[in-house]
């Protein structure tokens, strides 16, 4: 390791194994950056079995309990991570903080106690902006002024936080990136020997959902859509991974109790499949015929771009300055208005129908995340940004 290799705490809400897109990206980045950068994690957690003190793919990760329904243990879980900032302050050069929550005002506030460079990812649309930091308060506020560089994931994000009056200078685009030799296409032994091991039939059309069921994510209009696909050709299979208990906050239960309870009255239950979150997601892509992401809010999704990478044929709700960054309608995939359902079952139809256009979408697809949305891009980003807060 260079004498000179930046050491940084990340600090972000969940982190290996338990799954958060933010903990996704870092867990990548730090590995493409080990010898050129040191990393600790600094990460709240909600499986109260996770220590306290952990050891992942070599980096040291420090985790404070949480859980988020009630408000004395999210209290508590700000002390306690401000307990395992002090203890590890000696580690650490730089603080990277991944989105805005809880536990900015205590992190910012110990970081320019002990001398500490700060800078602010912005992941998430309509949660990590300046205007929501405000909100908080005056602390808030004050957290969000502190950082001295600030990474939005999109231009969607950045476009915010110029609105909203943060200097050009303060700010450095950072897309998301992702492995494409991970999530990458299949043969078709290795995908048929998939298709067995998750129980799925061999000639089966199969749509794929990834996912929080929250109501942003609108796991449940993706399953209206489908179901017209479903009367029309029953080899279609929907699958759904993702959490549906309300462990973190974002997850509304009564959306997996409503698509349970709908594919039971249409007779589908056999066809609609749901799966647990999994640190072993590409596995999902690889089997799957066709990618949805029907949410209503999104920066840059980091499971769209993964099944991008995998090749799968892609529709996705048109969001503005995000989802159209990453898909030209009708080149690399569908964009189609969100919540419109008549718009999602054509779509879903055209591609479950048609192999050869569905797969011509996929090859564009990889392409695209190829030539412009890698980690290892990513990650120099990443590293750009430390060595400019570290120059003297």
């Amino acid at each position: 390791m260079p004498p000179d290799a930046p050491r940084v705490l990340l600090v972000i809400g969940a982190y290996h194994p338990e799954i958060s897109a933010a903990g996704i990206q870092a867990r990548a980045v730090a590995s493409a950056l080990a010898g050129r950068a040191t990393f600790s994690v600094l990460a709240t957690a909600v499986d109260p079995t996770l220590p306290p003190r952990d050891l992942v793919d070599g980096v040291p990760v420090y985790r404070a309990r949480v859980d988020v329904r009630r408000r004395a243990s999210r209290a508590a879980a700000s002390i306690r991570v401000a307990a395992q900032f002090a203890a590890a302050r000696d580690r650490f050069d730089l603080v990277h903080i991944h989105g805005i929550s809880r536990k900015n005002v205590p992190v910012t506030t110990l970081a320019r106690l002990f001398g500490k460079r700060i800078l602010l990812h912005l992941h998430t649309a309509g949660q990590d902006e300046p205007a929501e930091a405000g909100r908080a308060g005056v602390l808030g506020a004050w957290s969000f002024r502190q950082a001295e560089l600030v990474l939005p994931v999109s231009p969607l994000l950045m476009d915010r936080c110029l609105a909203s009056g943060v200097d050009r200078s303060r700010l450095r685009y950072a897309p998301n990136g992702v492995d494409p030799q991970r999530f990458a296409p299949p043969d078709e032994g290795a995908r048929a020997a998939l298709r067995a091991e998750l129980g799925w039939p061999l000639d089966a059309r199969v749509t794929l959902f990834v996912g929080f069921f929250s109501r942003d994510k609108r796991p449940d209009a993706v399953f209206r859509a489908w179901c017209r696909e479903a009367a029309r050709d029953p080899r279609a299979v929907l699958v759904f991974v993702g959490a549906t208990v309300p462990k973190y906050y974002e997850i509304d239960g009564a959306l997996f109790d409503r698509i349970r309870s709908g594919a039971a009255a249409a007779g589908l239950s056999g066809r609609v499949i749901f799966a647990d979150t999994t640190t072993a997601i590409e596995r999902f892509f690889a089997a799957a015929d066709v990618f949805a992401l029907p949410s209503v809010r999104e920066a840059m999704p980091l499971a769209l771009l993964e099944a991008m990478s995998s090749g799968l044929a892609c529709v996705a709700s048109r969001l503005e300055r995000s989802t159209d960054v990453l898909i030209q309608d009708g080149v690399n995939g569908r964009l189609v208005p969100p919540d419109d359902e008549d718009a999602w079952a054509n779509a879903l139809a055209e591609l479950t129908s048609d192999c050869r256009r569905a797969r011509e979408l996929g090859r564009c697809a990889r392409a695209t995340v190829v030539d412009r949305f890698t980690v290892e891009r990513s990650s120099r980003v990443w590293l750009d940004a430390y060595r400019e807060l570290m120059d003297p």
